[in-house]
């Protein structure tokens, strides 16, 4: 316990002395570290997001009037036995027009003149992530260019959402790939100020340090104080970091739900603490490996 209070003691000393490096490596781990959180809190938020548009992602298969009810059976019988297919609904031209009304104004539902709607097959998936493979499927079935309403272009009677799925995959994993750049970049440099704050800490206690070779002190006893000051910083860092991300997620992510209410984010039991406890982890790590990175290099005990 005293050893433990002596290094803190001579950590604090240390970082008021070269208060300069001291401040520039807290800063340079508090950056890192909130680039880290803020890409951890945005993975989970856009992780909701791709799986609510994914949970909406469905097949519309759009029916021929004149098409048999043995045949619609048929296919209907054929999708709803893919394992990756929840439910298979039928929607009758009267229900379809009953939608239709529900999603326009009363003025453009008066100008239809009869039905226009087609009947169709709406296909629920499992497995969003297979819908392509599931309406290849479909479209190589016997029956189904038997009922669609446009069999000499079986591509036109069939709608799924694949392109919006594949377009937030591309989306997601280019906003990450940019953040795990930045954040490599962010580590790098928080290293390098962590080295010279500890490499000025040895050279200033450098007469303190050979006079406790002479007395015997143990190699753990002279290298304690410099893990204790980088440990230090990267906890500080990390305090303001946590800090910033909370305020992050209680005060802005709240007005960029408002404004974009069309595409709502969900940002409720993300389980912040787990973020918070790997954002000290990573700053520990960050703080001691500095430490021991500087002392390999400049402390010869």
């Amino acid at each position: 316990m005293r050893s433990i209070l002596y290094f803190l003691k001579e950590a604090l000393l240390n970082s008021k002395k070269n208060f300069g490096t001291t401040f520039g490596a807290v800063v340079t781990i508090f950056l890192s570290l909130l680039v880290i959180g803020v890409f951890m809190v945005t993975s989970l938020i856009i992780d909701r997001v791709v799986q609510g548009v994914e949970s909406q992602v469905s097949i519309s298969i759009f029916l021929a009037d004149e098409a048999t009810t043995s045949d619609i059976t048929a296919l209907q019988t054929y999708i709803a036995s893919m394992p990756e297919v929840a439910s298979v609904q039928h929607i009758n031209k009267e229900t379809a027009l009953e939608h239709f009304k529900e999603m326009v104004s009363p003025e453009i539902a008066e100008q239809l003149n009869g039905n226009p709607l087609p009947a169709s097959l709406e296909i629920e998936l499992s497995d969003p992530s297979a819908i392509q493979n599931v309406a290849d499927l479909i479209m190589a079935h016997s029956a189904y260019v038997r009922v669609i309403d446009n069999p000499t272009q079986p591509a036109d009677s069939i709608r799924y959402g694949q392109q919006i799925v594949e377009r937030l995959f591309v989306l997601t994993d280019t906003i990450r790939l940019v953040c795990m750049a930045l954040v490599v970049m962010l580590i790098f440099v928080a290293l390098i100020f962590i080295n010279n704050t500890i490499r000025l800490a040895i050279m200033a206690r450098r007469k303190e340090i050979a006079i406790m070779r002479l007395v015997g002190a143990s190699n753990g006893f002279i290298r304690g104080p410099f893990v204790m000051e980088g440990a230090l910083q990267a906890l500080v860092g990390a305090g303001f970091a946590i800090l910033c991300v909370s305020l992050l997620v209680g005060y802005f992510l709240p007005q960029v739900n408002s404004l974009i209410s069309w595409l709502p984010i969900d940002y409720t039991n993300m389980h912040l603490w787990q973020v918070y406890l790997i954002l000290v982890g990573i700053g520990l790590l960050i703080g001691l490996f500095g430490s021991m990175w500087a002392m390999r290099r400049y402390l010869k005990v």
